[in-house]
């Protein structure tokens, strides 16, 4: 498969990956921008292997991770979407995305790969470059924190 076709093909699913992650559509942009650009440069290596997709959404979650860690800057859309109606999505602040969004970068991607893109532990783990028990960990530890902010009459704020 060529680039072209795999981008064509790919780039909304990576787009919505990227916009759980981060919970900012220009960023997600941004994200997903930025390893496609990697991804053209390294994709004889990457269409060799077994399944391109994992490997460029690793890519993406290896990006995120570590992209602009020490700050964040604000971003201004562009004109182009001031035209369009509002796409649903995490970044309208609905009273859940604004729990996960406190959750600390890994715990949220745990969710996010587990959860949206119904990866296995082990599987997880090979995404995020680590064990499958330091997953189980971070989805423990995001879990119990969801279940502490989630409690009696702010469960109907939260849950539609």
């Amino acid at each position: 498969m060529r680039f072209e076709e795999f981008a064509a093909a790919r780039s909304p699913a990576l787009l919505r990956y990227a916009m759980l992650l981060s919970g900012d559509r220009e960023q997600a942009r941004d994200l997903v921008q930025e390893v496609l650009t990697r991804a053209l440069v390294k994709w004889r290596r990457i269409e060799g292997t077994d399944e391109p997709y994992a490997y460029v959404r690793r890519m993406l979650t290896n990006e995120y991770l570590s992209w602009r860690r020490r700050r964040k800057l604000a971003t201004v859309p562009l004109q182009e979407d001031l035209d369009r109606p509002a796409e649903q999505g995490p970044e309208h602040g609905t009273a859940l995305w604004n729990l996960l969004a406190r959750l600390p970068r890994q715990q949220r991607a745990v969710l996010v790969l587990r959860y949206y893109e119904g990866l296995t532990d082990d599987e997880i783990a090979g995404v995020l470059g680590c064990r499958g028990g330091t997953v189980r960990g971070y989805a423990s530890r995001a879990l119990a924190a969801l279940r502490i902010e989630i409690t009696g009459d702010r469960l109907e704020e939260v849950l539609p």
